[in-house]
C-alpha cells in the first residue's frame, strides 16, 4: 500500500501562498537578492532605464514586473 503525497513544486495549482502580493511579504523590506539583482540589472540594460541597486525585495519584484513589460520578457502572468 502506498501513500501519495502531493509535491506542490509539480502542482500547476498548488492552492497556496506561492503568489502573495509583495505588500504581504514578511522579508518584503530586506534587501533584494542577488538573483534579482542581476536579473533587475540584465532588465534595466535591455530597457535603456537606469539600475537601483538599493531596493528592497519587494521593490525589486515591482520593478521586474515593469520592466518585464517593457521588454517583452516573462510569462503570460508577467512571471518567468
Amino acid at each position: 500500500m502506498s501513500t501519495t503525497t502531493g509535491n506542490p513544486k509539480r502542482d500547476p495549482d498548488p492552492g497556496s501562498n506561492t503568489e502573495k502580493p509583495v505588500e504581504e511579504w514578511t522579508t518584503g523590506d530586506e534587501p533584494m537578492t542577488g538573483a534579482q539583482a542581476s536579473y533587475l540589472k540584465t532588465l534595466s540594460e535591455e530597457a535603456g532605464e537606469a539600475f537601483d541597486p538599493n531596493l528592497t525585495k519587494a521593490e525589486a519584484s515591482k520593478r521586474i514586473d515593469a520592466l518585464q513589460q517593457v521588454t517583452g520578457r516573462g510569462g503570460s502572468n508577467g512571471r518567468s
